[in-house]
């Protein structure tokens, strides 16, 4: 990309005064890190609350009578049994976390679609994704009279995350109690558009409206904050201010990736992208019915997932020391013959987690031992031409190093993004 092709977020001004090392990520100047450190920031979401600039994911508003139909069409997800362990539908006020497919199953982007009026929905994309994803909606809406909208940079975005999310949160919002009642994992409330009419009404003390999700991409408890541009800059301080006698810290892209990594969560282009969506740790993102033999919907690419006979397998890893390996062309994962198995795609340092007795326990952990301190442990993910099974010892490995790790089904334990918000207060 030429760098005057480069934006910038709302924020960029206050990350760079504030010493940030800035990289290009998705089109933007985004922060990675801050003089504290990735170690540092990667335990804040764990410990406290970390605070990200997410504003440069985009936004893809959808409305009218058929504007359901179409992402039924073009949505993994059955949005019409796809809500809580009854999945009933998605209703306003609810959120539900998917992919895009092209015609060969492949992923365009994961997103999150919220239903925000009887005839509304708003989907969050990628940085980058807005016109992709818009232009995706267009050409499946064809004259059906869906209004898509693309509402990249027209959006401030912030995510809080931690334990201590909600208390911070609490010192800013107006009748937080009505706001954090009912509000289970994956739901929002309030607006951050001036001509939505939301059933609850989000307003910091001050009066900005905004909108308030029970989501986030760090696999702990916390928030997604939606507010106009003109009052992004102002939000964010407001937040950090709130946060500081928590200990809350502004956290970049490195402690984004190694937490996702560490809840296995995809990294999206990366973890998943041009190749069959199957036989991965998120197929709980396609609409399966009960025994898994078919699908409950029609959808872009379902053919071609049903008809897929040869897919790679992408299986979680998790190493024995903080160590980890350079992923590039060289990046393999090899049995322990050092016969080659596939490639590594994601390779990250959890700094949260640590072994005892060959037990992984979070810094979060309530059982953890006495005196446990995590030394961070490498982790990531692989992709391979046969399945392996959980507990398989293989090595991952670059043009430098072979590091010793394990397959594994989960990775970061006692996570709190789905914790009861009444015990976070």
């Amino acid at each position: 990309m030429n760098p005057q092709d480069t934006k910038k977020t709302l924020l960029y001004d206050w990350h760079t005064r504030r010493g940030a090392n800035m990289a290009v990520f998705g089109g933007y100047d985004m922060p990675v890190w801050y003089p504290p450190g990735v170690r540092v920031e990667h335990l804040a979401p764990l410990t406290t609350a970390g605070i990200f600039d997410t504003s440069h994911m985009a936004l893809v508003k959808t409305r009218g009578a058929r504007a359901f139909d179409l992402l039924q069409r073009c949505f993994s997800r059955d949005l019409g049994a796809c809500i809580g362990r009854d999945n009933t539908p998605i209703a306003e006020g609810r959120c539900v976390y998917g992919v895009f497919l092209n015609e060969k199953g492949h992923v365009i982007d994961d997103a999150i679609v919220y239903k925000t009026g009887a005839e509304k929905f708003v989907t969050v994309v990628n940085a980058g994704m807005g016109g992709e994803i818009a232009a995706h909606l267009k050409k499946h809406a064809g004259a059906n009279g869906v209004d898509i909208e693309d509402l990249t940079d027209r959006v401030g975005k912030m995510d809080v995350q931690g334990p201590l999310a909600a208390k911070i949160m609490q010192k800013i919002l107006a009748d937080p109690h009505t706001i954090f009642e009912k509000m289970p994992y994956f739901s929002f409330k309030g607006h951050f558009d001036p001509a939505e009419q939301p059933s609850v009404d989000v307003r910091l003390l001050d009066g900005t409206p905004m909108l308030i999700s029970r989501s986030g991409y760090t696999g702990e408890f916390g928030f997604e904050l939606f507010v106009a541009p003109d009052r992004f800059v102002h939000l964010w301080e407001t937040v950090l201010e709130a946060g500081k006698e928590f200990g809350a810290l502004p956290c970049g892209l490195a402690a984004r990736d190694s937490l996702r990594v560490g809840a296995v969560l995809p990294l999206s282009h990366q973890d998943i992208g041009h190749w069959p969506f199957v036989n991965n740790p998120w197929t709980f993102a396609l609409p399966y019915n009960a025994d898994k033999s078919g699908f409950t919907k029609a959808f872009v690419g379902g053919p071609a997932l049903e008809n897929v006979t040869d897919a790679d397998f992408t299986h979680p890893f998790v190493g024995y020391d903080l160590r980890k390996i350079t992923v590039d062309e060289n990046a393999a994962v090899l049995n322990p013959d050092g016969e080659r198995l596939g490639i590594v795609l994601t390779c990250a340092t959890d700094m949260g987690i640590g072994r005892a007795d060959d037990k992984i326990y979070s810094v979060a952990s309530p059982d953890k031992p006495a005196g446990f301190v995590p030394k961070g442990l490498c982790c990531g993910f692989v992709k391979t031409a046969g399945r392996l099974s959980s507990g398989q010892p293989v090595q991952i490995a670059d043009a430098r190093r072979k590091i010793k790790v394990v397959i594994a089904d989960d990775i970061r334990p006692d996570r709190t993004a789905r914790r009861a918000i009444r015990k976070m207060i």
